[in-house]
């Protein structure tokens, strides 16, 4: 519509006080389960084990679990220690349902560590797990003021029992929603601040993005702990889908579950993609499943074999300051056509920002944008709603992790023509070996495309003539035979000679509890204290 047609007492006619809410409402994601009930209320909202709950029952359930939380809480935070169970599934309405911000707390962090978030966030309940009694035993010991404690199982249920339903929403949109806290590796973790508006947004972009909607079913492969499990336990509920608790990452439970409960999305780490690719159970699917993988590019070999047995993918790019995926690599239609080697080239990149992001930017040193030629190397900067408040009690990290306005990602990308932008590497991950820097991901890709090789990290390891030269890390295929020579001739056919491994380990890699490779760890293995060129 032409404004300039409007009369001029319509463009500037301020709203009435009381009338200002018929256009106006905070976004909040746990109104998401308010609908859902209304619009859904009969139909299955989650399957736990042999437990499940409809949509109704689940509203119900977090309305009971604010109530009790409310007065236990006094206003501070509630964390959560727990697997992938209605549990955590349901702190993610009824903590913030209590006016109060949700901690989720990663199930694989020591005592220590675990006591460390209760401090730092100043939790004063701790919703927990019974497989976690030992680790939450040793945590309380070591507190001056330890939360109160409730146990999921019977604990849990009586305080559900005995509650009085409540629901109070946020008057500002942007308040405190959760903090999710970063795994350390480089220092103490830090508290990431997530809003309701922020998450609101993330979980309709993520409907739209994977296709959720009410015949959907969802199987919790990720963990819930992680960044708010994606947004997912906000967006399957947007979509009144089915959400399928796992506790655990087991591929013939899977496979059992997409084959019983009808699973037609699940999201991981590549290392998920692979313990369900190459599972003994493992065989084309009788529909589309939709997967969505994060945390580091698929390799093509993944790739390929996913598409093999049924799985369309979609590859994700995002941290936990950015409320999980902010990126998303845009599957364009005239891309089908291409041979499949080319198609799985281009699904590996990192892609466009989501439908809630701003416009993504690889910036160079002096933070102008690099040219969008697909060869000069920046840092992956982002901005919008679906970026962090900041970091809980630490106004020094928060200015500069944002120096400009623009977040900075720590990771190293290349902006192509066409606008998606892919990841070349972290910038503590760039090996720089006499003068040349190597793309770890580069690397690994091409070594994972080796048929033996099932995964694969790819550090810089000390060197005497040259600083530091590239290492592979393999883990190879069960039944397979691969050599360290055939690994490496593999990459010098397709890789400039400096840029193949001068160390190939077979070997069981690390993991975080998300999947990813903990390329850290094998650095501190090598480099013992030593400082690093570049």
């Amino acid at each position: 519509m032409d404004e300039s047609a409007l009369p001029e007492s319509v463009l500037h006619e301020s709203v009435p006080t009381e009338l200002s809410g018929l256009s106006w409402e905070p976004l909040s994601p746990v109104s998401f389960l308010d609908r859902a009930a209304a619009a859904h209320g009969d139909r299955i909202a989650v399957v736990d084990g042999t437990r499940r709950w409809s949509y109704t029952e689940l509203r119900e359930r977090c309305r009971r679990l604010a109530g009790g939380l409310a007065a236990l809480a006094d206003g501070r935070p509630v964390a959560v220690l727990a697997p992938n169970t209605h549990v955590l599934l349901e702190a993610h309405f009824g903590v913030p349902w209590a006016g109060v911000p949700l901690v989720a707390v990663n199930t694989r962090l020591s005592a220590a560590e675990v006591g460390y978030i209760l401090e730092h966030s100043g939790a004063g309940v701790l919703v927990h797990d019974p497989a976690f009694d030992a680790t939450v035993g040793e945590t309380l010991a070591g507190l001056d003021e330890p939360p109160i404690t409730i146990r999921a199982g019977e604990e849990y249920e009586r305080l559900l029992d005995t509650a009085t339903p409540q629901a109070v929403a946020p008057v500002d949109e942007r308040s405190l929603l959760s903090i999710n806290y970063t795994s350390g590796t480089t220092g103490k973790p830090k508290g990431v601040m997530y809003h309701h508006r922020g998450a609101y947004l993330q979980a309709l972009a993520m409907v739209g993005h994977t296709g959720l909607s009410p015949s959907a079913v969802h199987l919790w492969t990720l963990p819930m702990f992680h960044c708010n499990g994606w947004c997912f336990p906000w967006a399957v509920t947007a979509a009144a889908a089915t959400h399928v608790c796992l506790p655990a990452v087991d591929p013939a439970e899977v496979w059992r579950l997409l084959s019983e409960e009808g699973v037609t999305h699940l999201n991981g780490a590549p290392t998920v993609l692979a313990m369900v690719a190459y599972a003994a159970e493992a065989q084309p699917l009788p529909r589309t499943v939709r997967i969505a993988t994060g945390g580091a590019p698929p390799s093509p070999a993944i790739l390929r074999r996913m598409a093999e047995l049924g799985f369309e993918v979609t590859h994700l790019y995002g941290l936990t300051e950015t409320f999980g995926p902010a990126m998303i690599c845009d599957w364009r239609p005239e891309w089908s056509a291409l041979e499949p080697g080319e198609q799985a080239r281009l699904k590996a990149r990192q892609g466009v920002g989501n439908l809630i992001a701003c416009r993504v930017r690889v910036v160079a040193d002096d933070g102008g944008d690099v040219p969008a030629d697909g060869e000069t190397t920046g840092q992956i900067a982002l901005r919008g709603n679906n970026v962090m408040l900041g970091y809980y009690r630490d106004p020094d990290a928060t200015r500069a992790a944002a120096p400009d306005g623009w977040f900075r990602t720590g990771d190293i990308g290349v902006m192509h023509p066409d606008g998606y932008v892919e990841l070349r590497d972290r910038s503590k991950d760039v090996i720089i070996s006499g003068g040349e820097n190597i793309a770890s991901v580069e690397v690994e890709q091409v070594i994972a495309d080796h048929p033996a090789v099932l995964e694969v990290a790819v550090i810089a390891v000390p060197d005497e003539k040259w600083g530091e030269v590239p290492a592979a890390y393999v883990t190879v295929h069960e039944g397979a035979d691969v050599t360290a020579d055939e690994i490496v001739e593999h990459v010098r056919t397709r890789l400039a000679r400096f840029k193949a491994p001068r160390r190939v380990v077979f070997t069981d890699l690390p993991k975080t509890s998300t999947g990813k490779i903990r390329k850290y760890v094998l650095r501190e293995q090598v480099w013992q204290g030593r400082p690093r060129i570049g």
